[in-house]
């Protein structure tokens, strides 16, 4: 039997394009191909704007086109993202960003985790706000099956490690503890 791809809502279409232009906003590369899929999962999907169907029917001759496109689609929507001028405001807001996708599930934790550690605290000095994520990308980054602990459980630890960063809201309020109880071998927790 076939397996057949789950259809979008317009709801996912749109986070879809709200997770894009943050990504874009704060430097990652997302390719023209990428923008104009996105484009045409929204359209399927039924997100109405008057730039989606350009965006969506590009062809590969066109993709140049594809960047301008997305932004105005994302103007007329709403969903134009800037981040903060400021080079540490912008590094505090995708901080909170990628703990966010984390959080809910939408990017793995070691991936997130990672992010925070290698893009994020080191630019920051490594913050004591940061410090537990770090610590968790760090043991889902050496762990080893001897330890006892399974992957599966750092991962819910580090969604836990998220979650707490972003209720302790702004960046000067936030507290140091570690919620990764496992250290691995080497590794002492704060």
């Amino acid at each position: 039997m076939p397996n057949e791809k789950t259809v979008m809502t317009r709801d996912d279409a749109l986070k879809q394009l709200n997770r894009i232009t943050r990504e874009r906003a704060f430097g990652w590369h997302v390719g023209s191909d990428q923008l104009i899929q996105a484009g045409l999962e929204a359209l399927i999907a039924g997100v109405e704007s008057p730039s989606l169907a350009m965006l969506a029917g590009l062809l590969r001759s066109e993709e140049p086109e594809a960047p301008t496109l997305f932004d105005q689609v994302l103007e007329e929507l709403g969903l134009l993202f800037h981040p903060p001028a400021d080079r540490r405001a912008a590094k505090w807001a995708l901080a909170y960003w990628v703990a966010g996708q984390t959080a809910d599930g939408s990017l793995d934790p070691a991936v997130g985790t990672h992010l925070i550690w290698a893009d994020i605290a080191y630019d920051l000095g490594y913050p004591d706000e940061l410090e537990p994520l770090v610590h968790c990308a760090h043991s889902l980054e050496v762990w080893e099956e001897c330890w006892g602990v399974s992957v599966e459980e750092l991962k819910g630890e580090a969604v836990e490690a998220a979650k707490q960063f972003l209720s302790k809201g702004s960046a000067g309020e936030a507290g140091g503890t570690t919620n990764c109880s496992f250290s691995p071998p080497g590794l002492v927790a704060r």
